[in-house]
């Protein structure tokens, strides 16, 4: 069982394979890949790079984190989608829920076009507004609204096809520090975390969350000496037994400060396997956590049946994401395919009706096609760009500073009023 155990999932380097990236995807321990921003030019470059990357191991996992706003990986040619956070606000100002499964929809189908077979989203954490790490990344700070928006932006994952996943189990939106920097310490009681950070958890699993990413904490009132990640406590007698979760479980990276803080004497790799974890994201040391999950197997520390249980659910996530077919990436026609018609339409919609509008003195928002609106050029700008692509669907006449006041009249009907908004726009 342990040669076919090849469930690391690591990262490289570049945007391109080398040599070396090259022979770490062919190791039998090796079972995925997630992508960074440095892994990214283009969506031909990275849609080549997925290629060249299942060419090798055509069964391997390739997953990415995609959220929306601050964290987006892939960028130029993809719908750059903001925060989550503002999503969010307006499906609830407009009574619109179903916009947040369009978003879910949007994302996961421009990653399924480039070959990318997991999204390491949503995020579950509640926004506390103590968090500078979480945020906006999180959909509210309120329990209820973080299930109902979370719920559709899944839902509409699971339509496209993609993976879900939740993080950061069991809860990183209520404290100021940084696992990636630090082990952050979550002081609350079992009672607290119950009835808010794992709210989400309870109400999505039953809906077929399809994977949870586990968060590096210390959180003593479940485990005083080891990571949220490393804990059996959290990890196995929490998520699976408690919440009843049998989906698939990754850890979060194990080469974050909140993960290698941990004693050098305890394998990182090992220690989060025994904890419960099916997926090892980015490892610390590959090479010495392969030995070590390899001698407790032989010294029979870890079971037959742990490794079978893991595989088969690893097994399952691959089969729902299609690497049991052999399926040829093509790479003809690749941006028509990103950018369709109805790509376009919903990237504008997100893009939109995430505005905020901080002042509209005069209700000089929205602008009308049968209205006058004027253009007041101010400084050594000449603001051409601006005045060209407001023109294309208002009538608007530009001025600036020097135009007089008999010449603004002879332009614009006697009986228009204006209305200034603060830097250049007037209307009648």
């Amino acid at each position: 069982m342990i040669k076919k155990f090849g469930r690391l999932m690591l990262d490289i380097n570049g945007t391109f394979l080398s040599d070396e990236d090259k022979l770490l995807i062919e190791n039998k321990h090796v079972g995925g890949l997630i992508l960074f921003s440095r892994n990214f030019q283009s969506f031909q470059q990275i849609k080549g790079l997925i290629a060249e990357i299942k060419n090798i191991k055509d069964n391997i996992i390739i997953a990415v984190d995609q959220e929306g706003g601050r964290v987006q990986r892939f960028n130029k040619e993809f719908s750059k989608i903001p925060s989550m956070q503002k999503i969010s606000n307006y499906a609830k100002a407009n009574d619109d829920d179903l916009f947040l499964k369009e978003v879910g929809w949007l994302i996961s189908s421009e990653l399924i076009a480039s070959g990318v077979d997991i999204n390491f989203a949503p995020v579950l954490d509640i926004d506390e507004d103590t968090s500078s790490v979480i945020g906006d990344r999180a959909f509210a700070n309120n329990v209820s609204e973080v299930i109902k928006m979370t719920s559709n932006f899944i839902d509409g994952m699971h339509e496209a096809g993609m993976s879900s996943t939740g993080k950061h189990f069991p809860g990183h939106g209520d404290t100021s520090q940084d696992s990636h920097k630090v082990l952050p310490k979550i002081k609350f009681s079992k009672a607290r975390i119950d009835s808010i950070e794992l709210f989400p958890y309870r109400e999505l699993i039953k809906k077929g969350l399809s994977s949870v990413m586990i968060a590096h904490l210390n959180i003593p009132s479940y485990d005083k000496n080891i990571p949220s990640s490393m804990s059996e406590n959290i990890v196995t007698d929490l998520l699976k037994n408690k919440l009843n979760f049998n989906g698939l479980i990754i850890t979060d990276a194990l080469d974050m400060k909140g993960a290698t803080s941990l004693s050098k004497n305890i394998n990182l790799d090992l220690q989060a396997l025994i904890a419960g974890n099916d997926i090892l994201l980015m490892s610390n040391d590959v090479s010495m956590g392969i030995k070590e999950i390899k001698k407790a197997y032989m010294s029979n520390i870890i079971s037959e049946e742990r490794l079978s249980y893991s595989v088969k659910k690893i097994l399952k996530a691959k089969f729902k994401a299609g690497l049991n077919e052999t399926k040829e990436i093509k790479k003809d026609n690749i941006l028509k395919d990103l950018n369709s018609d109805k790509d376009r339409k919903l990237y504008s919609k997100a893009v939109t009706r995430a505005i905020t509008v901080l002042k509209n003195n005069n209700d000089l928002i929205p602008l009308y096609k049968n209205k006058k609106y004027g253009l007041i050029t101010l400084g050594d700008s000449n603001h051409n760009y601006f005045y060209n692509e407001l023109s294309k669907n208002i009538d608007l006449v530009k001025f600036n500073l020097d135009t007089s006041i008999e010449d603004i009249s002879k332009k614009i009907d006697s009986s228009s009023s204006f209305a200034v908004l603060r830097s250049s726009l007037i209307t009648q």
